[in-house]
């Protein structure tokens, strides 16, 4: 099976590595040379695979023409298989479910859950073989469990990071380094592994210390390095853990 992964970025440069791992060549090639006509014609291939952002994925399906017999997969988690359009008539989705950087590429996917989808079932098939290539953790999604699936991860890892840089923020003008956290974020994930969040929820908050809660207020809000915005993050936050219902 011959691949072709358009796109050179964070998603792109972990397939790549993945797939030279096991011996698979799959060259990339630029989505920008594409939508713009310069650079060497787009190689034939089998599978085509779109790693590229999703605003410039419809732009970038239209730039390629080639066998009518190719299948075209797209690796975003929300943009539908409808982008492809009649004129790839076997086409679907490879969305890999892990946080991607180029600088830092993973060469193995066995862990990474793939969530596919195809336009027939023939497509499927397909798609699920080549996901098999990759990980043994294959899941047919339909596009809504997909974007729930996106958001859900946007909470997990993209705001989460956010946290990090908060909290590294708050730390500005001491002599803590940010490094002192790396613990407490390690053993927070390690305890989701076995617990249910909501059950491995832990502080103030949670306890109901209104005296503490009211002290890291006033602390953020009187902090000169501090963006004020994170004291109103901390009471959004502390409203949310509050409202839920434990017992559930």
């Amino acid at each position: 099976m011959k691949i072709v992964l358009i796109g050179q970025g964070n998603v792109a440069t972990s397939l790549h590595a993945v797939f030279a791992a096991k011996g698979i060549d799959a060259p990339m090639v630029s989505s920008w040379d594409l939508v713009n006509g310069v650079g060497e014609p787009l190689p034939q291939a089998d599978v085509y695979i779109y790693a590229v952002k999703d605003e410039a994925l419809a732009d970038v399906v239209r730039a390629v023409h080639v066998s009518s017999r190719a299948i075209h997969v797209h690796t975003s988690g929300t943009v539908p298989a409808t982008v492809f359009g009649d004129d790839k008539p076997h086409s679907g989705i490879l969305y890999p479910f892990q946080t991607f950087s180029k600088a830092q590429p993973i060469d193995d996917f066995s862990d990474i859950p793939l969530f596919i989808e195809g336009k027939n079932i023939d497509d499927v098939a397909a798609i699920y073989t080549l996901a098999l290539t990759l990980s043994p953790r294959v899941i047919e999604a339909s596009q809504q469990d997909r974007e729930r699936l996106h958001v859900a991860g946007v909470f997990a890892n993209n705001f989460t990071n956010c946290m990090y840089r908060m909290a590294a923020d708050i730390l500005k003008g001491t002599q803590i380094p940010f490094s002192t956290l790396l613990p407490l974020i390690d053993q927070t994930a390690a305890k989701v592994h076995t617990l249910a969040p909501k059950d491995a929820q832990t502080g103030p908050a949670i306890r109901g210390d209104e005296n503490v809660i009211r002290h890291h207020l006033e602390l953020l809000s009187d902090t000169p390095r501090t963006p004020k915005a994170l004291s109103e993050v901390y009471r959004l936050l502390t409203e949310y853990i509050q409202a839920q219902d434990i017992d559930k």
